[in-house]
């Protein structure tokens, strides 16, 4: 926790249940760090990161549903969706608007992550919501600006030093390098780090470091 400012929280679908729930705001709220509702499907034998076909009205209801239930244990500034739910509304507009429907019910005051250039992004903004365009540490691109599918060998940034380099691209030149060599123009507004992950916490600490070394300024987004 004292290595980020902003943490996105499993909300009892595909991870999680209260007792960690309530953990986790406590903890975020001891650090200073704002905590976020982390909505997925409920498939926890693929920790949510197995894309379900689901109407706009379920994914309206499970983004809700979740994030009202964060909601109810300690403060909550933003919602993040989790793994395949997050990729399939950065492509598909439906459920994008759902997503941000959801959102906008619980309180339209909750900042939107969402992956830069994607429908997300646009839905959010479209109805008024603050977005965030979210940038990935140890994700590679394709080059319509997509994360490259998990299934493929080369999704997963493995080397620190690489993973640190693009991060600072990105925020400092706005672009990525996609795998095909392709430069692909993007808008860093906040750096996701997966936690689960072997050695996610020496990276945090690295990432974090290397940041505060080229001058940027670390800060969670104002509620």
């Amino acid at each position: 926790m004292p290595l980020i400012t902003s943490a996105n929280i499993a909300c009892g679908a595909h991870a999680g249940d209260t007792a960690t729930m309530r953990a986790t705001v406590a903890l975020a709220v001891k650090h200073g760090v704002a905590a976020g509702a982390h909505p997925g499907f409920a498939d926890r034998e693929n920790f949510g990161r197995r894309e379900l076909p689901a109407t706009p009205a379920e994914v309206q209801a499970l983004v809700r549903n979740q994030t009202e239930a964060l909601r109810a244990l300690g403060p909550v500034r933003h919602v993040k969706a989790h793994g395949a739910l997050y990729n399939l509304a950065a492509r598909d507009a439906a459920l994008a608007d759902a997503i941000v429907d959801a959102v906008r019910a619980v309180d339209p005051a909750l900042v939107l992550f969402a992956l830069a250039g994607s429908e997300l992004v646009r839905a959010g903004g479209e109805r008024g919501l603050r977005v965030a365009s979210e940038v990935f540490a140890d994700r590679t691109y394709q080059r319509d600006g997509s994360l490259t599918p998990r299934s493929q060998p080369d999704a997963l940034i493995r080397d620190e030093g690489v993973a640190v380099a693009q991060v600072l691209r990105m925020i400092g030149d706005g672009v990525v390098r996609a795998t095909d060599g392709t430069e692909v123009p993007i808008v860093a507004d906040t750096v996701c780090l997966h936690g689960d992950g072997p050695h996610a916490v020496a990276f945090a600490r690295r990432l974090n470091a290397e940041l505060r070394a080229a001058g940027i300024e670390l800060k969670a987004f104002a509620s």
